[in-house]
């Protein structure tokens, strides 16, 4: 041991320095010499989904919280858009990586048809269908309103524009025989359709959404509703041109003083991405997804609907070999 007593003060002080400067070492790591990496940034994800008074909104909020909380690495948002259409486009045009779309509307972008002629979106990948989406004329009982043919003449919001509930209430209509001659059509979206009914500034207000739809709801709270039926016949017309259609019925009782089952037709929303975001970090979010099905249900009634065993009904584009994967894992056939 060395005796401090017999040391020079110089050299006393830098022994001491010395020893200071070997704890500094051991307890603060030199950067590059055994320290911790610093963490990454976690990979951000974009959701688009639709206006906050329909489905999309509240379902993909859920799916943001489901990816942020159990996908390592990964942190999602969702925005309100336009709709499907403007989702799609938002695809090609990469402002986001998922979104919530119809599987009509997810075909005829990824086909370049209908309204994505001179835009194609080729990139544009499924991950997996969720619940139907129910066509809902919405109407007021004094206006005695009861079939398509009885809006000649009226004012009708059919959805934002650019939206996929504008691309299918005109579909409607046009096999209904009705179009800008005949109906003063407005292109409104969900809340504009329910405070314009509220005001009495239109007749009827047009939804395609999983129901209960939060717009819909909204008017029948202060106004007695009525839900205009779409007839086997308008179905077999669009069925035969548009595959993606199917026909169900609105339950009684979905909505305050509907108390009979409206027939109408439904397509399908499903979720979403693009063909350049990988494999695995698209496998870890179907995985989430399906996994922790409670969140979503949780935030919307339709959430119920979102289940592995349906995942792939209506699958209209290809899928994202991902979420492929996923599905394969759990012993689904991918078509």
């Amino acid at each position: 041991m060395i005796s401090l007593g017999r040391m020079k003060p110089g050299r006393i002080m830098s022994l001491l320095l010395l020893r200071l400067l070997i704890v500094i070492i051991m307890v603060f790591p030199i950067a590059g010499c055994g320290s911790k990496a610093v963490p990454a940034e976690p990979v951000k994800l974009t959701i688009g989904t639709g206006g906050t008074t329909g489905t999309y909104y509240p379902i993909g909020g859920a799916l943001a919280k489901i990816i942020t909380d159990f996908v390592a690495g990964a942190e999602a948002t969702a925005i309100t858009s336009e709709g499907s259409v403007a989702n799609a486009r938002s695809i090609g045009s990469k402002e986001a990586e998922l979104t919530m779309i119809e599987n009509n509307i997810a075909y005829y972008a990824e086909q370049g048809i209908q309204m994505f002629e001179e835009q194609p979106v080729k990139d544009i990948r499924g991950i997996a269908t969720l619940y139907p989406e129910i066509v809902q004329i919405v109407t007021l009982k004094e206006y005695g309103i009861t079939g398509l043919s009885d809006l000649k003449g009226k004012k009708a919001g059919v959805g934002a524009p650019g939206s996929g509930t504008a691309v299918h209430i005109l579909e409607i209509f046009k096999a209904a025989g009705l179009d800008e001659t005949n109906v003063d059509i407005q292109y409104l979206d969900f809340a504009e359709c329910a405070e314009a009914l509220k005001n009495g500034t239109i007749h009827a207000g047009c939804v395609v959404a999983g129901i209960p739809t939060l717009a819909v709801r909204d008017i029948a709270s202060v106004k007695e509703v009525a839900i205009v039926t779409v007839p086997d016949e308008i179905y077999s017309q669009l069925s035969g041109k548009y595959p993606f259609y199917v026909s169900v019925s609105i339950p009684a009782g979905t909505y305050t003083g509907v108390d009979e089952d409206t027939v109408t037709i439904a397509v399908q929303a499903m979720l979403t991405t693009r063909a350049d975001i990988p494999e695995d970090l698209v496998y870890d979010v179907t995985k989430a997804i399906f996994e922790h099905t409670d969140v979503l249900i949780a935030a919307h009634e339709r959430g119920k609907d979102i289940t592995l065993e349906t995942a792939l009904d209506g699958m209209s584009i290809p899928i994202h070999p991902g979420a492929r994967r996923y599905f394969e894992d759990k012993g689904l056939s991918v078509p």
